[in-house]
């Protein structure tokens, strides 16, 4: 099987790209990738020599290259996105090209190579905001971001190429992903680079939203059984089942850096923030077998050891990142 990777430089790409290839010699990916601020090439050095990895540089908007890349392929995951918040809220476009137009584009290249699977890989904040339970993938879409409605635009627009060209489309949604090689503007890497370098972290309102972390590599092992098993024009959600509110967090990070709470600048709430997510992952759980094997505390404690060891990684895109403000 012959896999197509979109956004395979990027933090859960690069992560299924190191997996699948880990564990087997005789795998054959090609990674599709942009190479944007939060794509590093640099994250696929662990796999760069294995026979079956290629690199090709390029954008999932430009249909050319598209076509160029996609022949021969079995499969097409398709991690590629805008996806940080609160750079939709500063500025929505690229958000809604990238993802809208760009997965129209692979699916348009996908139908006409006659590719027989496509995996969307999706978020769970297309759901909204939910105060009890957890939502099933019938629940209706509510986004309240840029970033979310944009990725909910795609979720529809890959269900509707299998109900209309009767396309193998899959959808995975998923919780708050985290983990090692995470580009450090989400809030655990974030956090955790900002109190090694003795930095006060930015918590925003009262920090009672709530999030459901699910480690990386559990995701990317969710995503592999569905790519391999899940039913055509399905959805399947992949959650992590640890709920904590960002206070909590900011808490845990605190105490493994050794310090206290005069370290956390409370900021201004983000517009139209979510206050709560929360994932049944029955299905995938039921149809698949699907369950988390990282512990969070276990999770938390590889990921904050992880940035400690790797400075090199972390401290250049930063830099970079300060200079683009």
């Amino acid at each position: 099987m012959r896999i197509l990777v979109t956004g395979g430089a990027g933090f859960i790409g690069s992560e299924f790209v190191r997996q699948l290839l880990g564990a087997d010699e005789s795998a054959r990916i090609t990674v599709f990738d942009k190479l944007t601020y939060s794509g590093v090439l640099e994250n696929l050095d662990p796999v760069a020599s294995h026979p079956g990895y290629s690199f090709v540089q390029g954008d999932i908007c430009d249909a050319d290259a598209v076509d160029q890349v996609m022949p021969g392929h079995d499969v097409v995951v398709h991690f590629a996105a805008e996806s940080h918040v609160d750079r939709s809220i500063a500025g929505a476009g690229p958000f809604v090209v990238t993802n809208v137009l760009g997965t129209q584009v692979l699916l348009d290249a996908a139908r006409k190579h006659g590719v027989g699977r496509f995996v969307h890989v999706s978020t769970d904040e297309v759901y909204g905001s939910i105060t009890e339970g957890s939502w099933t993938e019938t629940w209706p879409l509510a986004p309240n971001s840029p970033y979310s409605a944009s990725k909910a635009g795609s979720d529809l627009l890959a269900l509707a190429y299998h109900r209309t060209h009767g396309m193998d489309v899959v959808v995975t949604r998923c919780s708050n992903n985290y983990g090692h090689y995470q580009f450090p503007e989400k809030v655990i890497p974030l956090f955790t680079t900002n109190l090694i370098d003795g930095r006060k972290v930015p918590l925003y309102g009262n920090g009672g939203n709530i999030r459901d972390w699910l480690h990386v590599s559990d995701h990317c092992r969710g995503i592999e059984l569905v790519m391999r098993g899940g039913r055509a024009g399905e959805v399947y959600n992949i959650g992590g089942g640890t709920e904590v509110t960002n206070k909590e967090l900011t808490g845990l990070l605190l105490e493994a850096a050794g310090a206290d709470w005069s370290m956390v600048e409370y900021v201004e709430d983000r517009k139209g923030h979510d206050l709560r997510y929360s994932l049944d992952i029955s299905k995938i759980r039921e149809e698949l077998g699907y369950e988390p094997q990282v512990t969070f505390p276990d999770g938390l404690a590889q990921t904050i050891a992880w940035y400690r060891e790797n400075r090199a990684w972390w401290e250049p895109l930063k830099q970079k990142a300060a200079l683009e403000k």
